[in-house]
């Protein structure tokens, strides 16, 4: 069995959901975390109104982590690479349109722009003026690992800084019997560099694993908690594979 594995280091984060907008509130819930609930939507004051409006519910929350993690800067100056990652996307709208078209009706052109994975992405590299590239992604359980290991890459290949952003929603009631944990709204940021000489460093190494899933808190919300919470090591199998996070000192 081989084992592979990932080093960065986080210079920057931001982290947004309903109940959850300060930096001291994310503190305190990485220590005794508890169920998030559907609320107030964030206001992404930095995006201009005009593509602001075009976002639901999940894209706002990441745009707004996105931004300030970019410490609110709207223009692209330095450019920089980003990775956006969501297991289940813009589910909600997706069904709407799925169920217009089953009662054949019209489909909303801009509903259907905004419910591909990439869309968010795009918006944001918009509003900035942002030539750097972007990716989308979704990885069934181990989404938030995947992207980690393509935001790495994108380091490995010469990338000075790239912006990680991840987001999720609880997911339509049509859904709930099939899914394998509960479902929170939630979003975090990471402007994530190589790992600097003597400085902080979290490592991901993963190994093949039959294990079962790892079942309770999603998987963006378990790393937010292992980031934000100080633990040293947290891990989580999704069914085939076991990823272990530390944090090095």
């Amino acid at each position: 069995m081989r084992t592979h594995g990932v080093t960065f280091s986080i210079v920057a984060h931001a982290a947004w959901a309903p109940g959850l907008t300060a930096p001291e509130a994310w503190t305190q819930w990485a220590r005794a975390p508890q169920r998030i609930v559907t609320g107030e939507e964030p206001g992404v004051k930095a995006m201009p109104a005009m593509l602001r409006r075009r976002a639901g519910f999940l894209g706002k929350m990441a745009l707004e982590v996105a931004y300030r993690c970019l410490d609110g800067r709207g223009d692209g100056a330095g450019d920089i690479p980003t990775v956006f990652c969501s297991r289940h996307g813009e589910v909600s709208r997706a069904l709407e349109l799925l169920s217009d078209l089953a009662r054949g009706e019209a489909l909303s052109p801009t509903a259907f722009s905004m419910s591909v994975h990439n869309a968010t992405a795009g918006l944001l590299t918009i509003a900035r003026g942002d030539r750097a590239n972007h990716i989308a992604l979704a990885a069934g359980a181990a989404t938030i690992e995947h992207a980690v290991i393509e935001a790495c890459g994108l380091l490995a290949d010469g990338a000075e800084r790239v912006l990680l952003v991840a987001s999720d929603c609880q997911l339509p009631e049509l859904f709930l019997p099939f899914q394998e944990c509960e479902e929170q709204p939630h979003a975090w940021a990471w402007l994530m560099t190589a790992p600097a000489d003597g400085g902080d460093a979290i490592s991901l190494r993963w190994s093949a694993s039959d294990d079962a899933p790892s079942s309770g808190m999603p998987g963006g919300l378990a790393v937010a908690a292992f980031h934000l919470g100080g633990a040293s090591r947290m891990e989580r199998c999704d069914g085939r594979m076991r990823w272990s996070w530390n944090r090095d000192a």
